[in-house]
This record gives structure tokens, sequence and C-alpha cells, in this order.
């Protein structure tokens, strides 16, 4: 009976210390399949630029996912936060891909130079932050 009660204590501290397949994986979390590509664009305009050239970017950019594929996922909206801490920039994009292969696709696709030929006279400022999410 000694050695069975023993046996099974054996056993249990046995598999408390067996690793998880998880924890010995060296793929990084951003990477694992259910990772998006977050791509974060941020536009600070020209003084001189009207409401209306804006719109117009505006526009250019909500059209880009009807014409690249590789975006899976678009949002666009105005800075509305009241810390004062957006240092100019007032009009955010964020664009969702599946890889880095699908953003480097879409950076040098013809429609998003063309993009950019429209939005080069008002912009500013640009800042861009691409991220994997966890």
């Amino acid at each position: 009976m000694k050695f069975n009660v023993l046996f099974v204590a054996f056993l249990i501290l046995m598999s408390c210390n067996t690793p998880n397949k998880e924890a010995t994986t060296n793929e990084p979390e951003m990477e694992k399949s259910t990772s998006q590509l977050r791509h974060v664009v941020l536009f600070q305009y020209k003084d001189t630029s009207t409401p209306q050239d804006i719109a117009k970017v505006d526009e250019a950019f909500a059209a880009l996912p009807s014409k690249i594929s590789e975006i899976k996922g678009f949002e666009m909206g105005l800075n509305n936060s009241p810390e004062n801490l957006n240092k100019g920039f007032t009009h955010c994009y964020f664009l969702t891909f599946e890889s880095e292969k699908d953003r480097d696709t879409y950076l040098t696709h013809p429609d998003h130079v063309a993009f950019g030929n429209i939005l080069s006279p008002h912009l500013q400022d640009v800042l861009v932050v691409d991220y994997w999410t966890k």
C-alpha cells in the first residue's frame, strides 16, 4: 500500500513538471496564426489644406481596400482625445493585414502610390506604426 501511495505521488509530481506545449515553443506570439498585422497611420495636414482637400484624401484612402485585396480591415477617424498629446496629428487610419508580405504588397501597390500623389500636397507630417496583435 505504501508503495502505491508513493507511486501515485510520483506520477502527480511528474505530471506537474511536464512542460506544456505552448510554453516550450520557440515561435514568438506575434507570429501565431491568430495574430494580425496592424498598420497605424497618423496624418498632420498643412494649415493651407481646406476641409475639402482633406475630405478628398479621406475618400481616396477609404477606397484603397476595394482596390488592394491584401487589406483585410480599414478604419479611419479624427482625434478627439482630451489629453492634447496628439502633437498636431489629427487623422488616424488603421489597416489590418494577415502578413508582412501582404503589407509590403500594399506599400508598393500602384493604387497606394497613386494615393500618395493625392495626399502629398496636403501632408505636413506622417507617423506610421506597425505591430502584430497579441
